[in-house]
């Protein structure tokens, strides 16, 4: 199972610490990230994370093409809702890609530990095989 980061600039440190905290399940998966939340991340945790471009340099469209050839199953993205950022079109993208292509996306750290916890407890393990049938 791959999952992806990406932090805003106001972000990376928090994720640097819900990484840490979750070093033992992340560590299970392969992790990608854009350049600099993956460098962050990585010193902070030891973990092995492929890293992309950075995000001012189209590392958020890198994991869009991961996204859209079905090569990323979760996405945890820590946006700084509160300043306004010049690549907000390409966050829209960014989530709207994850809508059309079923993949679970955490915003915030809330929803990422709710995430994180289920792919620990297995719940998650459908993405490989498939939507589940719902009827």
């Amino acid at each position: 199972m791959n999952i992806a980061l990406i932090a805003h600039d106001a972000k990376k440190e928090l994720m640097a610490q819900f990484c840490t905290a979750y070093c033992g399940i992340l560590s299970r998966y392969s992790l990608c990230a854009t350049g600099t939340t993956g460098k962050i991340v990585s010193e902070a945790t030891g973990l092995s994370i492929k890293r992309y471009l950075s995000g001012k340099q189209g590392g958020g469209e890198q994991i869009c093409s991961r996204i859209s050839c079905n090569e990323i199953d979760v996405l945890l993205f820590f946006r700084d809702p509160i300043n306004p950022k010049a690549s907000e079109p390409n966050d829209m993208n960014l989530l709207r890609l994850c809508d059309v292509h079923n993949i679970p996306v955490a915003t915030n750290i809330a929803t990422a530990e709710a995430l994180i916890l289920a792919l620990d407890r297995g719940d998650l393990d459908w993405r490989k095989v498939g939507t589940p049938n719902l009827a």
